[in-house]
């Protein structure tokens, strides 16, 4: 009884932590995609699947939930303002100058 009372909370709870995964997995593609649309907007001729990449990473938590509000709404100057101040950050511009070769166009 014990062993299936402690499979039935390991099952609850990978179940929620599968629900969370999926919600941040599509919280972070919008987040994306608002990123890529102000690299963009900013800086045509670059590609910006690498610097989106980048800013994403070095963005926290609370900053990648408001970049995917703007999304739907599209990017605010406050949103792109948060974008920009995000890619000045020691380790996103560490990123992006590794990835240099990357982030011309093809």
């Amino acid at each position: 009884m014990r062993v299936a009372l402690a499979l039935s909370a390991l099952v609850a709870i990978s179940g929620c932590e599968m629900a969370q995964q999926a919600a941040d997995d599509v919280t972070r593609g919008q987040a994306k995609r608002a990123v890529n649309g102000v690299v963009a907007e900013r800086f045509p001729g670059v590609n910006a699947a690498p610097v989106t990449d980048c800013i994403i990473e070095e963005a926290t938590a609370q900053e990648i939930l408001q970049i995917a509000a703007s999304y739907t709404t599209g990017a605010t100057g406050e949103v792109t303002q948060m974008v920009l101040q995000i890619a000045q950050r020691p380790a996103a511009a560490t990123c992006m100058a590794l990835n240099g070769a990357a982030l011309l166009k093809t």
